[in-house]
Parts: C-alpha cells; structure tokens; sequence
C-alpha cells in the first residue's frame, strides 16, 4: 500500500499535534507536582471531541478522523506504545525485597486482590452494569474486567512517583513495588481470560484459532489463563538465562532488547494472547542483565519509548476519551468512591494483618490504590477486544487518572511535613527485640 504525499502529511501532522500536547501539558503536570502520565492523557484529552471536539468538531474530525490513513497509523502508534509502556514496566521487576518486607507484601496483595476483585463482581452484578457491555455482548469478560480495574495496581506510575519523590530505594517503596508486581501478574492473567472469553484474540490467526477453542468456554478459560500464567512466570524465573544466550548472539545491545521485544510479542500473538503481555513478558527478561551494554541499551530504548511511543499512547488514550457524550458525573462519583474505598481498605486489611502501624497501613493503601498505567491499559484492552463501551472506557481511565493524582499528592505531603512513610511494623521490632544484645 502506497501512501501519498497528502496521507503522509496528515500523519506527520496528527502525530506531531499529539506529541506536542501530550509533552507540554505532561511537563506543565510535574510542574504542579502531579504525575506525567495525568498531563500526556490531558493533552490528547484538548485535541479530543472533549475539547476540540466541542469547540470545532470539524477541526478536530479532518485533523483525528476515525477511519482511514491516519487513523491506521495512530492505531498501530498506539500499539507500541502499549508494547513499550509493558517493557518498561516489566523493566522494573528486579525489585528484590527482604524477608520481612516480603511478609508484608504477600499480605498486602493477598488482601489486595481478593477483597477488591469480589467486591467488584459483587457489584456488577448487585447493580446489573450489563449494560456497558462492548459490541462483543460477553457478560462474563465485561464482570471480570469491572472487578479487574477494582483490584489493579500501577507498577510504573508508582515508581515513577517514588522516583520523583526520592524514596526509590527505601523499604516502604519495596513493599509497594512487590506487592504490586505480585497483584498485577494474575490480574493480567485474569484480563487474558476476559479477552478470550470475548473471543478478542480468536480471529485469522494463532493457536486457539487453529486447535477450535472456543472462548466462551471452560477449555478456554483454562488456555487463556494458563498460558499467560507460564509466560510471566517464565520470563520472571528463566527469561535471565534465554536472555544472555541472545544477547551472545547479536552484535548491537539495542538490536538485541528491540528483536527480543519483537519475537517475545510475536509469540505471544501466535499463542492467541494479547501482545501487551509480550512487552511485560520481554521487559522481564532483561531486567536482570546487569552488563554495561545491556543497561546502555535498555536506557536508550526507554528514552525512545519515554519521548515518543510512551507519550503518543496516553495522547491517544486521551483523544478517545468523550466526556460530553460519555460521562455521567454522578456514576463516575459513585464508581471512584466504591474502587478506592475496596482497594484502600484491603490494603490496610492486608498491612495491619501483617502488623504495620495504622500510619503505615494508610500511606501503603493510598499508594496502591493508584492505578495508573495498567488501569489504563486494561481500559485499552478490554476497548480493543470490544469488551467495553466508551462510557466504561472512560470511567476507568479517569479512575485510573484521579488515583494517579492523589497517590502522588498524599505522598508528597507526607514527605513535606517530615512524617515517616514507614515506621518500624511490630514483626520486626519483635525480631529486633529477640537478637542478642552486645554487652
């Protein structure tokens, strides 16, 4: 397909406009102390039918149209940005944690996962949501994906949120971390058994197309779940070794993390599993080669996905967003209220249990109940499978937004007024208290 001089302009022209709205309000965003991610989705949220659309909508439709060209490219943009946003996630696992601290993590996603995930199913079904079911009309994915984006944690915007805050490397930040890795493993795992009960990857191609599983169907649920189970958890424990046996291979480290990238998604789509699992799968991999090279590699792969896939998927997030159209103010209110208050409890269920200080328990609630980047993810997903409606699409990203915001802001007071984000938990002032004392 050949592509003229007019296709090509627009493109360079669409792109550009959301590169330039997703960098200048994501940095408008630090300025204000609030995470990027936030400004990037506000940007494309101004170019999008919520503002420009409202505004001018034949502006905003000939410069963003929906079909054709430039609408394909976005799309495909909009792909690798996701691939990217899970390597860098995945990137980030190397997070090792020490054996009190892995107590209170287990604790913490335990908590954080089963509690939150019942409720949610509890209340779409309670409440009969139904009726945000996408084009695909799969009841059973659209109450897995509601309960999904009760329980989700965000890995990278919680980094991110450490990092700027300057407490990366500190035990509360670990526990965090680890207890997020852990929870956002099976719910990924729980949004590949929602896309392929929907039939989202069963199409012209991949392994359940071809072996005829059907996938509103037990042998499905089994396939879906099972296979993504054994690709994270291959990439968690064996993915170092596969690694540094291609990074032999290859003469340039940057080929090696981009091939790699490639062939880890690829396999994930001729598994029949979505492909954001092979960016998360590959990240994974590598976040263990400590060689010079490697971690050169990684940084310039980063700094490409941060200055320009990264940003033009949260521009595009924001675009499909329609907030005059497909926002009911008071079931959105409703809706962050009932998420941060499931999510927010278990976790301080989970932490008190595991015997932190009740000031503890709520800062690691606060920061866990941020959703961030996966909770937009799960939007994307669960959209592209036409799980979802816009209207739930929306609810979820600003979800994902709002708990985003505040995470960052509860901290950061926190830090400000001098007040410990983790005191010593009763576990380990016991084990303290039980050591020899030195004479």
């Amino acid at each position: 397909m050949s592509l003229t001089q007019s296709d090509v302009a627009h493109v360079i022209c669409a792109s550009g406009l959301l590169l330039i709205a997703a960098h200048l309000v994501g940095y408008l965003f630090v300025r204000a102390r609030q995470p990027r991610v936030v400004g990037e989705i506000a940007g494309g949220l101004i170019l999008g039918p919520t503002v420009l659309g409202a505004a001018i909508p034949g502006l905003q439709h000939s410069l963003f149209p929906t079909s054709g060209v430039t609408a394909t490219v976005l799309g495909a943009l909009y792909q690798f940005g996701i691939i990217f946003l899970m390597f860098a996630t995945g990137s980030t696992l190397r997070t090792l944690f020490r054996s009190t601290e892995r107590r209170v993590a287990v604790s913490i996603s335990g908590a954080g996962i089963v509690i939150p995930f019942a409720a949610g199913l509890a209340a779409f079904h309670l409440f009969q949501l139904g009726y945000l079911h996408g084009t695909a009309n799969s009841s059973g994915s659209l109450s897995l994906v509601f309960a999904t984006a009760i329980a989700v944690a965000s890995i990278p915007v919680i980094s991110r949120i450490m990092l700027d805050l300057g407490i990366a490397n500190t035990p509360f930040a670990r526990i965090v971390l680890s207890a997020a890795v852990i929870e956002d493993i099976v719910l990924y795992a729980v949004l590949a058994i929602a896309v392929g009960l929907a039939g989202g990857n069963v199409g012209s191609f991949g392994v359940a197309r071809w072996l005829h599983i059907a996938p509103a169907s037990l042998s499905g649920s089994c396939y879906y779940a099972g296979v993504t189970v054994v690709i994270l958890v291959s990439a968690l424990t064996g993915g170092r070794r596969i690694a540094k046996v291609c990074r032999s291979t290859v003469l340039s480290p940057v080929a090696y993390l981009v091939v790699l990238l490639l062939a880890v998604t690829m396999l994930c789509l001729t598994l029949s599993i979505t492909p954001v699992f092979g960016g998360l799968a590959a990240g994974t991999m590598v976040s263990e080669l400590e060689d010079d090279e490697t971690e050169k590699a990684r940084s310039a792969i980063a700094q490409v996905g941060a200055a320009f896939f990264i940003p033009l998927y949260f521009a595009i997030v924001g675009i499909q967003l329609n907030l005059v159209r497909n926002f009911n103010p008071f079931f959105f209110a409703a809706f962050l209220a009932f998420a941060c208050i499931a999510k927010g409890y278990s976790v301080y269920v989970g932490a008190r249990l595991a015997g932190e200080a009740p000031t503890t328990s709520r800062n690691l609630a606060v920061a866990l109940n941020a959703r961030g980047g996966p909770g937009i993810v799960l939007a994307s997903v669960a959209l592209s499978a036409r799980i979802i409606d816009g209207r739930l699409y929306a609810y979820i990203v600003l979800l994902s937004v709002v708990t985003s915001s505040f995470a960052g802001a509860w901290l950061g007071r926190v830090l400000r007024i001098g007040a410990p984000l983790r005191t010593v938990s009763v576990v380990e002032t016991a084990s303290q208290s039980a050591l020899p004392q030195s004479p």
